[in-house]
């Protein structure tokens, strides 16, 4: 998910380069979308391991 976020970044990156920025405030918008999913489920995952795992 982080991969397709990055991914998201350079192309809405190559769009406002190339003068397309309606297209490019999109791709960047969901780039942001999927960073903040990405992070809240990391956060989980690393609150409940760090729960589960045997002292």
């Amino acid at each position: 998910m982080l991969n397709l976020a990055i991914f998201l970044l350079i192309v809405a990156l190559a769009f406002a380069v190339l003068g397309f920025t309606g297209i490019a405030a999109s791709f960047a918008g969901v780039a942001k979308i999927l960073f903040v999913v990405f992070l809240v489920l990391f956060l989980i995952s690393a609150v409940t391991g760090s729960i589960r795992r045997p002292s």
